[in-house]
């Protein structure tokens, strides 16, 4: 593994933490995990930048504040089991397992999954695993989550994840039609399995693809 640069601190203090980011273990995952490592050799020098990079396959890594805000609004606890929906690169699974989660991740496109388990083996992330699949669909088998992310926008909240998710679980997703009408969402289910949803802030993310999708 590459050695870790120094401007990782930086990243935390200037892009994340002077926006509001607090929670000590997502702040503290955002300096540790190797963001270079996730992004194409030839961008490993512009890794800690302020917006998404391409990672082929018309897929993005996010920009570090909003892989800090989705995690830090999943609210979650060490131990907790979380599903990921779109795996990317595994950057955003990486921190997820930083935090203590056991994370489950979904990735349509074949050798994004395949790239990603691999990196994640190679940093020691056990407690991460991947498969292709369609995201929309969850990862039944290993539900009920305490919560669940989704790095691509939706045209509406998946009924599936909905109900792969735990009672007073946390559900954290880009909704919208368009690059430029794109909501990221937290969808909050109570103990009696009713659902409030919360519109937290304007984003723009990559669509989420469907198996067989026309």
């Amino acid at each position: 593994m590459a050695d870790l640069p120094a401007n990782y601190d930086a990243m935390v203090r200037e892009q994340i933490e002077s926006r509001g980011i607090t929670d000590a273990r997502v702040l503290a995952a955002m300096s540790k995990v190797p963001r270079h490592e996730f992004v194409p050799e030839h961008l490993a020098d512009v890794a800690s930048e302020d917006h998404p990079l391409p990672i082929g396959y018309c897929q993005t890594i996010s920009q570090p504040y909003i892989v800090a805000l989705m995690t830090e609004l999943l609210q979650i606890q060490p131990g907790a089991k979380v599903l990921e929906v779109g795996a990317g690169s595994g950057y955003q699974a990486a921190i997820l397992a930083e935090v203590g989660a056991q994370v489950y991740s979904v990735e349509i496109i074949e050798p994004l999954a395949k790239t990603a388990a691999e990196l994640l083996q190679r940093l020691g992330y056990a407690n991460v695993q991947v498969k292709q699949g369609d995201g929309y669909l969850g990862w039944p088998e290993h539900a009920p989550y305490d919560a669940i992310v989704v790095t691509a926008a939706a045209g509406h909240v998946p009924p599936p994840l909905v109900e792969q998710l735990k009672p007073d679980g946390r559900l954290v997703i880009p909704v919208g039609d368009g690059q430029a009408q794109q909501s990221l969402l937290l969808v909050e289910k109570s103990a009696d399995g009713s659902v409030t949803t919360h519109n937290v802030a304007p984003v723009v993310f990559v669509p989420l693809t469907r198996e067989n999708q026309e």
